[in-house]
Order: structure tokens, then sequence, then C-alpha cells
């Protein structure tokens, strides 16, 4: 895959502050966040490129290891390693090159180059060794779900790094779960394996229902005469409307359990939680005058 520069993506300069990273993120991230570019492919795919760019930029260690070896920054310690392998296998412990090797500007062009030189013909008669396999880069990206197709197991295509990727999402996922797509990551070095692809999952608040863990929770509102007579309220779950029996002389505030209508349990099918309704009594308006009298007989009885 082509190398993708996290300053360019943010718009930024090798020298920008930790402040400048931060800003131009929130910008990016606001100007191409999925809800306000529905069915944009083009826009999911800066956004998802935004989040990874903030992802390295943000944190000092892996800015500094970003910087001095590019898209290959994820195997700074085992570069350094092999370097060193490499001088302590010559004569006094010498480099090839002469001085501290340096990888300020490395990019894939001439890093089988490299490799060739650390991994070649390191003497013996023109003995040659075999190249060091890197593992390929991990990739991570943010997947944002209404709580309602969180509810259902459906699939869903993403584009990570210019590369179309169709999953299947389980029902249940919980907000900032992590799945790893094995080999969805950056290529390998060498003939190494793939890199992995982390999906972190971002489940949006509902108007309607709030969740906590497999439960949910919700208020509907129960007019007056319900509340004192008793009925049957008709309500909306993730599952369809059903019918809910009120208690004659229902105090307003009143919690009643629904038992299995609440949250699909994850890779449980045919398990959910509960959902807790919380009756929110309303009182009648714009009452006519003879409704109002009836009020003040009640009120004088």
């Amino acid at each position: 895959m082509a190398f993708i520069d996290y300053y360019q993506v943010l718009g930024l300069t090798k020298d920008a502050s930790e402040d400048d990273i931060k800003k131009a993120y929130r910008k990016l991230a606001r100007k191409y966040h999925p809800d306000l570019n529905p069915n944009d492919q083009e826009a999911t795919k800066k956004f998802q490129q935004v989040n990874e760019a903030n992802e390295v930029l943000s944190d000092p260690e892996k800015r500094k290891k970003y910087d001095q070896y590019g898209e290959h920054w994820e195997h700074a310690d085992q570069f350094e390693e092999a370097r060193r392998a490499q001088q302590s296998s010559r004569p006094g412990g010498s480099s090839t090159g002469g001085g501290d090797w340096s990888a300020e500007g490395f990019n894939g062009d001439n890093f089988s180059d490299f490799f060739q030189s650390m991994f070649g013909d390191m003497g013996g008669g023109g003995r040659r060794q075999s190249q060091a396999r890197f593992k390929g880069q991990d990739y991570h990206a943010d997947l944002h779900l209404g709580l309602r197709e969180a509810a259902e197991t459906h699939k869903q295509t993403l584009t990570v790094n210019g590369q179309n990727i169709r999953i299947t999402i389980p029902a249940g996922v919980a907000h900032e779960q992590v799945i790893r797509l094995k080999g969805y990551g950056g290529q390998g070095v060498n003939g190494g394996p793939n890199g992995d692809l982390y999906i972190t999952f971002k489940i949006e608040e509902d108007p309607v229902f709030k969740r906590v863990g497999n439960d949910l929770y919700a208020t509907v509102d129960l007019d007056l005469y319900t509340a004192i007579l008793g009925g049957d309220v008709i309500i909306d779950t993730l599952g369809g409307k059903v019918k809910v029996p009120v208690k004659p002389e229902t105090p307003n505030g009143t919690k009643v359990r629904l038992k299995g209508k609440g949250f699909p349990v994850y890779k449980k099918e045919g398990e959910a939680g509960d959902l807790f309704v919380t009756w929110s009594v309303k009182l009648p308006t714009q009452l006519s005058d003879e409704q109002k009298a009836l009020f003040r007989q009640l009120a004088e009885s």
C-alpha cells in the first residue's frame, strides 16, 4: 500500500506542536465525520486517515519513531537491534558506513536496500545470509454505529488505507469494543506476515434508549387518566411495539421491567438484557370549563 504522510493528512509540518496537532485533528474530524457526510466513501476514508494520523502523532513516543522511520516506525526497535547486530559482527564493532546510521527520510523506496545492506553480504567469503522478515504495520480504525445498528447483526464495508473490507458485525457490540482482523494491516517485509487491522466500535447515543451493559432504559409518557384508572400502553422496543399493562393509581416515576426486551448479548443468539421503563405522568392541558369543574368536584370530595 502507498505510504501515507501523517503530517500531510493533518495539514501540518514536522515542527508542529502538540497543540497544533490537537487543533488540526479536531477540525478535520468534524469536517469528515460520517454523521455529517452520510454515504460519502471519500469522506469516510479521510476520517479514518485523520484518526490514524492523530493516534501516532499525538503520542510523543510513537511520533519520535515515526519522524525517524516513517511508515516503518512500528519496526523501530527491530531496526536498531539489527543495526547493533551488524556492528557487533564486524571487526572492532564498526559499521559499514562509518559513524552513526540515521533513518531520517527513510521510505519504502530504499527499504529493501537497507535490509540488503543489513542482512545481505555480511563478509565471510561472500557468504550471504537470508533477509530478516518483519510483520507489517498494524492499522487502527474507528467504526461509528447507531445503537439500533449495533443491536442487529449486519454487514458493512470499511475503507482502510484505500482498501475496501467487508465485515459482518455481530449484534451486541459494545462502545469502545475492539476487534482484530488478522492480516488486513500493512504488507509484511521480506515475506513476513501482514499486519492486523484493529477496529474500535463507537456506539452513538440513542434519543430513546440509554444502554447500560445489556440493559436498556427509557422514559415513556403516561397520561393522567391511565395513571389513575389503569390500562394498557403501547411502547417501542428494539424488537418492535409491545403492550404494557399499567396498574391503577400508578405514581409518577414508577419503573417497570420488561424482561428480555433490552440489548442483545454479544455472540449469544436469542439472549438479551432487560428494558426498564420509567413512567412520566403528564398533566392534561387546555381543559374545558366542564373538565375543570369535574376536577373541582374531585378536589372537594
